[in-house]
């Protein structure tokens, strides 16, 4: 399955925090920028961190499997070994989790890993793990 890159610009109080997080923690590679906006290789797809004066308010949350998923988010769906990397690096820079990596839906159609957090400025990140991409989209 072919996927065309996605283009997303999201918010940001402070360009130094956008590049300790999505260039030192997630390990994204940064591209152009200004003083103003920085791109970023999220994984093969182009996230822009454009600095604002005042962030958004608070993401509201709605329940998924019996947790409060922030809304709006957005993030990567990886392979099982990639996620786990992931979860680990994370994990062991102590991150502040909304919602620790976990399983779930384990056992019924569409069973994914699945882990969320904030960047500095608040964005809610999800990072999924499928073992088969396949199921992404399997329905039950």
């Amino acid at each position: 399955m072919s996927i065309n890159p996605f283009h997303l610009a999201i918010p940001v109080s402070c360009l130094d925090n956008a590049r300790k997080f999505y260039g030192d923690l997630l390990g994204c590679s940064e591209g152009r920028s200004s003083e103003q906006w920085i791109d970023w290789n999220l994984y093969g797809h182009q996230l822009v961190t454009h600095k604002v004066a005042k962030m958004p308010e608070k993401p509201a949350a709605n329940q998924v499997d019996a947790k409060a998923v922030p809304i709006p988010h957005f993030g990567v769906v990886l392979d099982m070994p990639s996620w786990q990397l992931l979860a680990d690096k994370l994990k062991d820079a102590k991150v502040e989790f909304v919602i620790e990596p976990y399983i779930r839906f384990k056992g019924q159609a569409g069973e994914q890993a699945t882990l969320f957090l904030l960047d500095p400025c608040g964005n809610a990140l999800e990072f999924k793990g499928f073992k088969d991409m396949n199921s992404l989209f399997d329905a039950g």
